[in-house]
């Protein structure tokens, strides 16, 4: 399997909710940097973290706009993440970079807005709870 489509079979573990497959697509000693939240050094954290995404909601779509893989192999994308919580849709803008080693993603680097996101569960939690 291709790097890209290493990532793209993530990327569809995530919209199954598939937090066992998704896991499987990682490196024992995998490190998650979702900027600008701190760096998760291997499965056990990035499980963790990956559990409370996937539970957020009742629905995950990574739109990708573009993935591409650099001559050294490393897969970047440009997408919308979206995570369907209480009816409505948090969306936010990602720019992100996978290395991958022995058809396992080793490095995983996403860069997003954390305010935006903020604002958006906000909003999302207003509007839960009637405000």
């Amino acid at each position: 399997m291709g790097n890209i489509a290493i990532v793209k079979d993530l990327i569809s573990a995530w919209e199954a909710q598939d937090l066992d497959r998704v896991m499987r697509s990682f490196t024992d000693d995998a490190v998650w940097h979702n900027i600008p939240m701190p760096v998760l050094n291997g499965v056990a954290d990035i499980r963790k973290s990956i559990a409370g995404f996937i539970k957020m909601g009742d629905k995950v779509v990574f739109d990708v706009a573009h993935i591409a893989e650099s001559s050294s192999g490393v897969v970047m994308t440009e997408r919308v993440d979206k995570f369907r919580i209480n009816g409505q849709w948090l969306e936010i803008p990602v720019m992100g970079t996978f290395e991958i080693r022995d058809g396992k993603i080793a490095k995983w680097r996403d860069y997003f807005d954390l305010g935006q996101f903020q604002s958006q569960m906000a909003t999302i939690s207003k509007k839960k709870s009637g405000e």
